[in-house]
């Protein structure tokens, strides 16, 4: 009768492997603030995205021009690097909750500047500009002391399964955002993008004033300029640290292109489709955060990030080839999937690694790592296509990323060889019975 039991096989194969991939939505469960700073994360970000994809649109219907369009990331550069680095002092300092709450409010005002000024007869291009820019600094000073927040409600060993969540929920805002956004903008005009996206502060606003006090693991570190000397001290010194950083800048700055997504759309015929575009990376991110669960029996996390990257790479380098807005969503959806991998296994370094007295510090870095690529990579995405073309700028970019993915992997050893099992770092974090085990 033993063939009666065979057949059985494979569907216990495919069981066992669907349990591997399944995600693990235990910390939204079980943990209240969690649940509470990640609804008001999905929402303001729903709206954060709305305008940004408002932004270059509005200014492309004012100016025409690359350029233009591409140093709206460069003139939110600057306060972003300045806000982020003293955003994670302050976070060391003060109470986290009453940050993330105070700058949540300026974001939503610096929203409510850009609506003021697309009501004008003549909307003003230097406003787009100056609201970005106050909208950088602003969000810098926010994610610091929200990731510390986080880092916090929940168990160490519950921050992996948590890290996948989040991106689920943030790039499924990533697909409705930008389809929304575009739709809106398309039809509506940049007002009311600007409109969705203070009604969605508003009731962020709501649901973090609900957050508990939530206690400290060590001392405040009074912010000052050697405190936030001595978390980039401390980053130079973690060498899987600066692999996370370097590797993630390098490959955003030459293949991260959001900036030319107008001008793709408009030469694919499908002008507005636009948020199709926007909405591509998002997409393949839920999909590989839905099929996360096999992140959990990977260890070398560093060398996974590196492959990550390096698949960004290649999917933006062939979406520049393809002549169809569907194919190049479909290659802009590997693209994400792809970059939601390697930040699944960046922030699990992160967060397994680094004391709570240097969190708030160090998440700052980490906000200036993952933001500032994409805003350097919009700028050299404006040049590039004003020199060559839209097509050429989208496929270099993806070349230039896998050169610099590979140079950083030579050079950074360290980063390559990290090994959760035996990381001296990840080791001195670990509740003592999960290190004997």
């Amino acid at each position: 009768m033993r063939w009666l039991v065979v057949p059985d096989a494979p569907a216990r194969s495919l069981v066992s492997l669907a349990r591997r991939l399944r995600l693990d939505l235990s910390p939204l469960r079980e943990f209240r603030d969690f649940r509470l700073l990640l609804g008001s994360g999905l929402i303001t970000m729903l709206g954060t995205v709305v305008t940004t994809v408002a932004v270059p649109y509005q200014m492309k219907q004012l100016t025409e021009s690359y350029v233009a369009v591409g140093l709206v990331g460069m003139a939110e550069f600057v306060p972003m690097v300045a806000c982020g680095l003293w955003g994670g002092a302050i976070a060391d300092a003060h109470d986290r909750r009453m940050i993330v709450i105070l700058s949540e409010l300026g974001l939503c005002l610096s929203s409510v500047l850009l609506l003021v000024n697309a009501l004008l007869p003549r909307p003003q291009v230097w406003v787009l500009y100056a609201a970005g820019a106050l909208a950088a600094g602003l969000g810098s000073i926010r994610g610091p002391s929200e990731q510390a927040l986080i880092n916090r409600v929940l168990p160490l060993d519950r921050m992996p399964a948590a890290f996948a969540v989040q991106g689920l929920v943030r790039n499924a805002a990533m697909i409705a955002g930008p389809a929304a956004g575009g739709l809106i903008v398309a039809t509506l005009g940049p007002a009311a993008s600007y409109g969705v996206d203070v009604a969605t502060f508003l009731l962020s606003l709501a649901l973090l004033i609900r957050l508990g006090t939530v206690p400290r693991a060590d001392e405040p570190t009074p912010a000052s300029l050697r405190s936030l000397l001595e978390g980039v001290r401390y980053a130079l010194r973690r060498p899987d640290l600066m692999g996370t950083y370097l590797v993630d800048i390098a490959a955003m700055a030459f293949a991260s292109s959001t900036a030319l997504f107008p001008f793709l759309a408009e030469d694919l015929g499908a002008s507005k489709a636009v948020g199709v575009l926007y909405a591509a990376g998002g997409v393949g991110a839920v999909i590989a955060s839905l099929t996360s669960g096999w992140t959990a029996h990977v260890h070398r996390h560093g060398l996974a990030v590196i492959v990550s990257a390096t698949l960004w790479g290649v999917a933006v380098a062939l979406a520049a080839l393809m002549p169809d807005i569907w194919l190049v969503f479909l290659f802009l959806a590997v693209a994400g999937g792809a970059d939601m991998v390697s930040g699944l296994f960046r922030g699990t370094i992160w967060n397994q690694t680094i004391p709570d007295s240097y969190r708030g510090r160090l998440a700052g870095i980490e906000l200036l790592s993952y933001s500032t690529g994409p805003m350097l990579g919009d700028a050299r995405a404006g040049f590039m296509a004003q020199l060559g073309g839209t097509r050429f700028s989208l496929g270099a970019g993806g070349l230039l990323c896998l050169a610099a993915v590979g140079l950083m992997a030579a050079v950074l050893p360290k980063f390559r060889r990290y090994d959760a099992r035996t990381d001296e770092h990840a080791l001195a974090l670990r509740p003592p019975e999960s290190a004997t085990a």
